[in-house]
């Protein structure tokens, strides 16, 4: 497993979602472009760890994991992501897709 998930790594991605969850909380009744330019830096950041790691630092797994828990801290401080997603006319699930390379 350390070969697959570095330190290096796990640090990363770990300052990346912490930042990332230090911007959701100050989001309160954000407007979408906010609640977007949030999802984009995180995304663009992991982008940058992973390609720091080779570009394959992120198995399918993890990368469905990552994009549950981006999912789930918008979900969890009050960002409606269906209706977001509705309004941009982005499927439920594809709120990364325009950012993400990983």
């Amino acid at each position: 497993m350390a070969a697959l998930f570095p330190d290096e790594l796990l640090k990363a991605t770990d300052a990346v979602l912490d930042t990332f969850e230090g911007e959701v909380r100050r989001l309160g009744e954000a407007e979408d472009e906010q609640v977007l330019a949030v999802v984009e830096r995180v995304v663009l950041a992991l982008n940058a760890v992973n390609d720091a790691h080779g570009r394959g630092a992120y198995e399918t797994g993890e990368r469905e994991q990552l994009c549950d828990y981006i999912d789930r801290s918008l979900t969890e401080h009050g960002v409606d992501i269906v209706a977001l997603t509705a309004r941009h006319g982005l499927g439920r699930y594809e709120l990364t897709d325009e950012w993400r390379t990983w």
